[in-house]
């Protein structure tokens, strides 16, 4: 972030309140415990009073786009919900089945191939200092892994160790044991 903000002269607070969102979202998906299908309703009916007050305003400038145009806009409106919903619910769903250190680093991927697509198909410039800002996040990323890894085999070692523990105490004892 510090070569991106020494880059940019100006701290970037879109990235690092879209990085918040994003964590706090996976965080609130993975606590509550419930189901995929049943979370995102519960986020949909705590904005539809939001989205109902904004399809009023809209229509009462005459700029809403639903059911005031063409058939055709309003089937694909209705099709770009289903498209939103469906990933929405394949995330609530993965969320709460892997750990969230994981979960957080797979939300890297999506900024990742949009830069990529970005570089690669739209040819976007890429400038040192934006590669440099990329390259730190993947290696910080990576670091945290790695880490995050080697905890994870010691606690299993510890645990498998603890398992053998009265095993080995028991062939030690020998078959009497104590009684």
């Amino acid at each position: 972030m510090a070569v991106l903000t020494l880059a940019y002269g100006r701290v970037p607070w879109v990235a690092l309140i879209l990085a918040t969102t994003f964590a706090g979202y996976g965080y609130l998906k993975k606590s509550v415990g419930i189901g995929a299908a049943p979370s995102l309703a519960v986020e949909t009916a705590m904005l539809l009073p939001v989205a109902v007050g904004g399809l009023l305003l809209l229509s009462s400038r005459g700029a809403a786009a639903f059911l005031g145009g063409s058939g055709w806009r309003d089937a694909l409106l209705i099709g770009l919900g289903v498209v939103t919903a469906v990933p929405l619910l394949a995330f609530g769903a993965a969320a709460s089945r892997i750990p969230l250190s994981l979960l957080g680093l797979l939300q890297y991927m999506t900024p990742t191939l949009q830069l990529l697509c970005g570089v690669i198909i739209f040819r976007e410039p890429l400038p040192p200092e934006r590669l440099a800002g990329f390259l730190l996040v993947w290696a910080a990323l990576i670091a945290l892994t790695v880490d995050a890894l080697r905890s994870t085999r010691g606690a299993l070692r510890r645990r498998a160790d603890a398992d053998d523990a009265p095993s080995d105490l028991v062939s030690t004892l020998g078959a009497e044991g104590v009684v």
